[in-house]
């Protein structure tokens, strides 16, 4: 009762309701451009032909785009150029001083990199939809391409472009105007999308006699129980203590404070199965147009459910999940910081050891993350192959879906305590992912 009587206090806030409803009116314009078609494709025959030869890497991006790309409307690049452009400057920050140093001026920096990402989604947006264009010209042979040609091509680059420079408008509006962060919330709506559909052909399947009815009840046992793991996980917390020392200024005594510095369990977050899975599933989407015996096996023992591939993607994932901590969590300037505000571990001596004690932790805590998200991303890949289940909502998007929604009900639970309101817990407060 007292989630229902927040939800209802939600509605109680003029500038809450306001930017409640706001970004609800923006998710719905973005699902209804996903069913807009592409001019020039006939989107019944490509969809099903992307159904038969696109394996799985097109069923992994076209889940980002809620069913958009496989049908390929004006939203079917979704925010996957976004999203690039996003992790490719995170990764020149560290690459190129002059983006790093920019990453560390505050607001005017971040102002800068915004725009860099914007020009580098429209840049990444029109090479994937010209690439797309010509792609489907060479396999279309007159069946779903009504007109081929430099003007059809240039048609779907301009419209796909256009679209993705859409999503990312609509996206920075909810971050400043709406609740959540927009780009994850777009994200969200494209998975969240596509679920009742799984639940009807989960429906039609017991229906058949496929499924049974005790197999289903167990599935959805099961999935409340990853659900509130992933839930745990990804709000725990390795809380180191940090001590600061009193600083006398004239009159005044500064610090002396005690607090603490948190390390999360998984701080790469998703990045980790996103990347492992393009990079492993490509050559298999690649090799399924190529009508060679041997690449073919290639990618049959590429596709997911194998024990290659099941392999191959635990170890991408664990790669990744270091890699991508190293970049996003530097242990030597958390050092510097601490010890440059009178700050320090006790026991620990302040400077490099300081910086090895953060490292030897993270590395540990990264260690049971990378377990955490094999576990959460295979789980359901062996469920699919082996027991014909109809759920794509699992691995990767289950924990993007948990995440953006523990972020976005924190958010507003934090305007509800800010106006004197209850929040939806009883004892403490939902807390986001960062």
């Amino acid at each position: 009762m007292r989630v229902f009587s927040a939800f209802q206090n939600i509605f109680k806030i003029p500038e809450l309701k306001n930017r409640v409803i706001f970004t609800l009116a923006l998710l719905t314009v973005y699902r209804i451009g996903a069913h807009i078609p592409t001019p020039g494709i006939n989107g019944e025959e490509l969809s099903k032909f992307l159904a038969e030869r696109g394996g799985a890497l097109m069923g992994f991006f076209d889940m980002f785009s809620g069913g958009a790309l496989s049908r390929v409307t004006i939203f079917a690049l979704g925010i996957m150029p976004y999203i690039s452009a996003s992790i490719i400057l995170q990764l020149l920050t560290v690459v190129i001083p002059a983006i790093g140093k920019l990453a560390k001026e505050g607001e005017a920096g971040r102002k800068k990199i915004i725009k860099y990402t914007r020009y580098g989604t429209v840049l990444i947006s029109a090479v994937q939809s010209f690439g797309i264009a010509v792609g489907l010209e060479s396999m279309s042979q007159g069946a779903f391409i009504q007109h081929p040609g430099w003007s059809f091509r240039l048609l779907t680059m301009i419209t796909l472009t256009s679209g993705t420079a859409f999503i990312m408008w609509l996206g920075e509006q909810i971050t400043e105007r709406g609740i959540g962060n927009g780009i994850s919330l777009i994200i969200f709506a494209g998975i969240v999308a596509r679920f009742p559909n799984a639940v009807l052909s989960t429906f039609r399947l017991v229906q058949a006699g496929e499924l049974s009815i005790f197999f289903v009840i167990f599935l959805v046992a099961m999935m409340i129980a990853v659900v509130g793991a992933i839930v745990f996980i990804e709000r725990g917390q390795r809380k180191i203590p940090v001590q600061y020392a009193k600083r006398v200024v004239g009159r005044k005594v500064y610090g002396g404070q005690s607090t603490h510095l948190p390390l999360k369990i998984n701080t790469a977050g998703v990045i980790p199965p996103i990347f492992a899975s393009s990079i492993i599933m490509f050559p298999a989407t690649v090799a399924g147009f190529i009508a060679i015996p041997w690449v073919q096996g290639v990618a049959r023992q590429l596709a997911p459910g194998t024990t290659v591939y099941t392999m191959l993607y635990v170890g991408m994932i664990f790669f990744f999940s270091y890699f991508y901590t190293a970049i996003v969590f530097n242990p030597v300037d958390i050092a510097d910081n601490l010890k440059k505000y009178g700050g320090y571990i006790p026991g620990i001596r302040p400077g490099q050891k300081t910086s090895e004690y953060i490292y030897k932790v993270l590395s540990r805590l990264t260690f049971f993350g990378s377990i955490y998200l094999a576990i959460v991303c295979v789980l359901p890949e062996l469920l699919i192959r082996k027991f014909n289940v109809p759920f794509y909502f699992g691995g990767t998007s289950l924990l993007i879906v948990i995440g953006v929604a523990l972020d976005t009900v924190s958010q507003i639970e934090s305007h509800l305590l800010t106006r004197s309101y209850e929040g939806f817990l009883k004892k403490g407060r939902i807390k986001g992912r960062r």
